[in-house]
């Protein structure tokens, strides 16, 4: 049996931004994107105009891996930052560059990437969203 996780963030109105800026920074595909006003009406929860545009889900494809996502529509505030990791492991030190060097735009680098004991390239930073995101390269690090 095949188990796969898929992390889901809930974002306090920036969903749409935050899929536009994975589909660049770590080349996603958007396989579903639903807002709320594309969902059928329901008399028992009445949307504000200001609500019909936020997401109400989103998934899209990472390489072999998907994200989910969806903005809060309870109007409580969405707690950001760590509550949500990600590790995103490849086997080419470039491509981890590739997605560091652009997850951390706007960013604040956590954690250098650099060369480890486990991971030839291995770094950590917290997106413009607050999203920790741990890159790690598969595979042993020279020495």
């Amino acid at each position: 049996m095949s188990v796969r996780l898929t992390p889901y963030l809930v974002l306090p109105g920036t969903a749409g931004e935050a899929i536009a800026f994975y589909e660049k920074a770590l080349d996603a595909q958007v396989l579903f994107k639903q807002t709320f006003g594309e969902m059928p009406a329901s008399p028992d929860y009445p949307l504000a105009d200001e609500q019909k545009g936020l997401i109400a889900h989103a998934m899209l494809q990472v390489g072999e891996s998907q994200l989910m996502f969806s903005d809060s529509d309870s109007g409580k505030p969405v707690q950001q930052g760590d509550h949500v990791t990600i590790c995103i492991t490849t086997k080419d030190a470039s491509k981890s560059k590739q997605f560091f060097e652009a997850l951390k735009e706007g960013g604040t680098v956590i954690m250098d990437l650099h060369e480890a004991f486990f991971s030839p390239a291995y770094g950590q930073v917290k997106d413009k969203f607050g999203v920790t995101f741990h890159l790690f390269t598969e595979g042993a690090a020279m020495n």
